[in-house]
């Protein structure tokens, strides 16, 4: 009994430290993993949030989920079949279209029938998407006070990025195609069409609907909605601003599960338009045949 007690302050003093030693090595560990994230985001400062993703259930939000749809009816296809020669003649017909595309920073101010809009983006909307969820939303832009508050929103950001997230080279490389912060073709442009992607759905019961692969799917309708523009003689220049999402869906109204994609000003070219004397790569550059 005496040995016990003569040991006791020792024990208590022995385990006084390792309580200690394993309470330092936590926040050790969590200052590591905060460095980490930290570190992280100092080296690619040019990602932006809203670029994500979004296609995961988290398991404990499961009960505010859909369950699947039933089983959808299934019905004949047997688009027009065309002569290899006519097949052929389209291809490169097509291509000669869109090898005309180009990004074009100087747009028209002269007026675009609604209707050829309407039809563009009734085009973009035949894109596919994982499970046929079409998570988009394309929101297009004619108010002149509104195209005018987007461009102040997006010039904010832009100097921002130029000046302090995109880094030295990226604003170099950005330096032959002689553009910068200050977007004109905003204001002047007869439409914006702005692209956002809806990182989940609503079921009619009020649960949540899962959206797969929403940034791929929608990132094909613009590709989609780009060909449907060259298609009708009109301009754009792909536009994804950095930092802009936030803003830019409270001033649209838009709802939280809603992500800006993609700003496209959209009309015609002006008349003293001018773009860099580009060439693009060749078909052994970018394909390969197996």
């Amino acid at each position: 009994m005496v040995l016990f007690s003569s040991l006791t302050p020792v024990f208590v003093a022995v385990l006084c430290a390792v309580v200690v030693f394993i309470h330092k090595s936590f926040q050790k560990k969590d200052r590591d993993s905060k460095t980490g994230s930290k570190s992280t985001a100092e080296s690619r400062p040019w990602v932006d949030e809203d670029l994500k993703d979004d296609t995961e259930i988290n398991s404990k939000d499961e009960g505010d989920w859909a369950d699947s749809e039933e089983d959808v009816p299934h019905v004949p296809y047997a688009p027009e079949r065309y002569p290899a020669d006519v097949q052929l003649q389209r291809s490169r017909e097509f291509h000669t279209l869109m090898n005309n595309r180009r990004s074009v920073r100087f747009i028209s101010p002269e007026p675009v029938p609604r209707e050829v809009i309407d039809n563009v983006i009734r085009t973009a909307g035949t894109s596919p998407s994982g499970a046929h969820t079409e998570p988009w939303t394309f929101v297009v832009v004619a108010d002149i006070e509104m195209k005018h508050r987007i461009r102040e929103i997006v010039e904010e950001e832009e100097e921002i990025n130029y000046r302090q997230r995109m880094g030295d080279k990226w604003v170099s490389d950005l330096r032959k195609m002689r553009t910068s912060w200050v977007k004109e073709y905003l204001d002047i442009a007869p439409y914006l069409i702005l692209i956002f992607k809806k990182t989940y759905g609503m079921h009619a019961s009020g649960k949540k609907k899962t959206h797969y692969y929403n940034e791929i799917s929608v990132s094909i309708a613009c590709g989609i909605l780009l060909a449907a523009l060259q298609n009708v003689g009109l301009v754009t220049v792909t536009s994804t601003p950095l930092n802009c999402g936030p803003p830019l869906r409270l001033l649209l109204r838009r709802p939280a599960n809603e992500k800006l994609l993609m700003l496209l000003p959209v009309g015609y070219p002006a008349k003293d338009a001018v773009v860099p004397n580009l060439t693009r790569k060749s078909l052994d550059d970018i394909m390969v045949f197996v």
